[in-house]
């Protein structure tokens, strides 16, 4: 069975502004805090572990949407759904699963 492009191609874009969004809200939050911490060293030591884990969600977002742009591009130049090691298909389970996948399942192992 075929990869089915134009279903792959809307999957990843949906998941595009997905990521888009989840790095927006994080940089808005850890922009302009929703709440004021300042009074208290208690509470300014919550407010930075929290900052430090939103940074690191949003690094993972943003590793993510880079994983999703290049999906997209390899949709376009033709080499969506191909190993990157062995240039065989990769399983279609395995891509509805993570579409974003360089490796088939051999080779991601």
């Amino acid at each position: 069975m075929s990869i089915d492009l134009k279903t792959a191609k809307q999957e990843l874009l949906k998941l595009k502004e997905e990521y888009e969004t989840r790095i927006n809200k994080i940089e808005d939050h850890i922009q302009n805090p929703q709440d004021d911490l300042n009074e208290h060293w208690e509470d300014q030591a919550i407010s930075y572990r929290q900052n430090d884990m939103r940074t690191n969600l949003m690094g993972e977002a943003r590793q993510s949407l880079v994983y999703v742009e290049n999906a997209l591009s390899r949709i376009e130049n033709g080499t969506y759904g191909k190993c990157e090691v062995c240039g065989e298909k990769i399983e279609e389970q395995r891509l509805k699963a993570l579409p974003y996948a360089t490796l088939c399942m051999e080779h991601a192992k």
